[in-house]
């Protein structure tokens, strides 16, 4: 009987470490899921974007270059259309990518081009200053990197809905200047949901917003010739286009930063002189890249843990044979 004895001891020993040594796997395993997927691929996949040389011709070859990262269309969710599991998925995704682009990229200045509220049209006061703070949280940044904001129709209301309060809620917040410059670089920001053309009161101010910064940048009229920009940069169509105006003005859209709007959201990294400038497109990791990679890593998780559930049955199984045959 005391040798029986001893060698269930030492048998119930072995399947102990097994199953403890097995649990630690799997905690591992979780663990690096998690560390992958919400964290390193952000990193793996924003290293490999670049900023753009800009080509300088050889008088000009003096000229200061700013590094710009140019976003769109975030659409924090509100109170009303959002739900606590679809916030919290992307806005994480947005404050992970936003954060490590800033890391591996260290823009100089970073513009958001519109729609950074996805209920601000019709948001209360309270919503307003609820989704006001996790902006701030989501876009934090180093007081030496600048971030400019361009209102959008999500933000204050299409043209026919947008008042004077929304306007003034969402100035309150972000800086309302119209002109910004840097390093020899000439940025105007425009309400372009202001420009009906049809004479409203929200409108007249902004159109004459903008012939007082044409007056300063020495520009003649009308929108194009106003300010003769070289480049347009706007939000709202959620991907990336080009328009070439009339005026030899190329326009692009900027993709949606969100994986709401977009499975492969990406941004747009500028190389900037006061004569030349170079675009490049950043992407940001593909939400069903990540979601595959969730599954797969859950397919293998299962069997681990079936074979953590097996080793007691199978424990049990062989002593018994064992005790059979003696």
């Amino acid at each position: 009987m005391a040798l029986i004895r001893l060698g269930f001891g030492r048998q119930h020993l072995r399947p102990t470490k097994r199953r403890s040594f097995l649990l630690l796997k799997l905690i591992a395993a979780v663990f690096a899921v998690l560390l992958f997927c919400e964290f390193l691929i952000y990193y793996l996949v924003i290293f490999r974007c670049d900023w753009p040389e800009v080509k300088t011709a050889a008088q000009n070859s003096g000229q200061q270059t700013l590094k710009a990262m140019f976003l769109a269309d975030t659409h924090l969710l509100g109170e009303i259309r959002g739900h606590w599991l679809d916030k919290l998925r992307r806005e994480w995704q947005m404050e992970r990518a936003f954060q490590t682009a800033l890391w591996l990229l260290q823009p100089e200045v970073v513009f958001i081009l519109g729609d950074i509220f996805d209920e601000g049209k019709w948001s209360s006061p309270q919503a307003w200053a609820d989704d006001v703070e996790r902006f701030q949280k989501i876009f934090r940044h180093p007081h030496h990197v600048l971030l400019k904001v361009v209102v959008g129709n999500h933000d204050i209301g299409f043209h026919y809905r947008m008042s004077t309060y929304k306007i003034k809620r969402f100035e309150k917040v972000f800086n309302p200047e119209r002109l910004f410059s840097w390093k020899g670089i000439n940025f105007v920001m425009v309400n372009s949901i202001a420009l009906e053309g049809d004479g409203c009161n929200i409108c007249s101010k902004a159109e004459a917003e903008l012939i007082e910064v044409s007056r300063k940048l020495n520009c003649s009229r009308e929108l194009l010739w106003w300010l003769r920009p070289r480049l347009v940069l706007s939000g709202h169509t959620h991907s990336a286009c080009e328009v070439l105006h009339g005026a030899g003005t190329l326009e692009i859209s900027v993709p949606s930063f969100s994986w709401r709007n977009r499975n492969n959201p990406s941004f747009i990294m500028g190389s900037l002189t006061a004569t030349r400038h170079a675009l490049a497109k950043c992407f940001l990791p593909r939400e069903n890249a990540v979601l595959a990679a969730y599954c797969v890593a859950a397919g293998l998780l299962a069997a681990l843990y079936c074979k953590l559930l097996a080793s007691p049955f199978l424990f049990g199984w062989n002593l018994l044979r064992k005790l059979k045959t003696t």
